[in-house]
């Protein structure tokens, strides 16, 4: 059986993420983890932004339960139904490390469809080879910190992503910060860059 576990890190990404919506009037925020009441909290509290839950993990949860998993591209394809450019922000967390590389690239092209010119997009990837069967809901405590708390998953995490490959996924975004944290995870944050003129 797979161990529940809660501990604290720090985060550099984060800041810079609230930094790239500070400016936002009204952002939209997306939430590809499940409902934490807390980050809604503090994301509403600093940038006074609104927040769409969109929980990928009971999605692939469901895929598996149904014997569907290859059928995770075609739906990441259509899973969102917000306008083109619609999003300021979006939080990705880790969930991308849960795919296979067809569905990773389907959901990567839905995201970077979504997100409005010159928003930004918080990723989280695995450095680490590991098959634990655990999910990570992160908690914000506060600008430079991160609760992770496991639950079980249906699926383990797949293969590590090396920066090039994580680069090609969002191929329609440019790089602003990565980070190598000793939690062993790369923080990286994406920004959409405007239409040339």
């Amino acid at each position: 059986m797979t161990q529940v576990t809660e501990a604290s890190y720090p985060t550099k990404a984060l800041q810079k993420f609230l930094t790239c919506l500070n400016g936002a009037s009204n952002p939209l925020i997306l939430d590809l983890g499940p409902v934490v009441g807390s980050n809604v909290t503090f994301f509403g509290e600093q940038l006074g932004c609104r927040i769409r839950v969109e929980d990928v993990a009971a999605d692939i949860d469901r895929h598996v339960k149904e014997g569907r998993l290859e059928q995770l591209p075609a739906f990441f394809a259509s899973r969102f139904t917000q306008d083109a450019g619609s999003v300021d922000g979006i939080l990705c967390w880790d969930i991308l490390d849960y795919l296979d590389r067809p569905a990773a690239q389907e959901l990567a092209t839905a995201l970077c469809r979504l997100l409005k010119a010159d928003g930004c997009l918080l990723g989280l990837f695995s450095t680490a080879e590991t098959s634990d069967q655990v999910y990570t809901k992160y908690v914000v405590v506060d600008e430079s910190t991160l609760r992770y708390r496991t639950y079980p998953a249906l699926r383990p995490r797949q293969r590590s992503l090396l920066n090039g490959d994580i680069i090609k996924l969002f191929k329609d975004l440019r790089v602003s910060d990565s980070f190598l944290m000793k939690s062993k995870l790369r923080e990286m944050l994406f920004r959409k860059p405007a239409p040339r003129a």
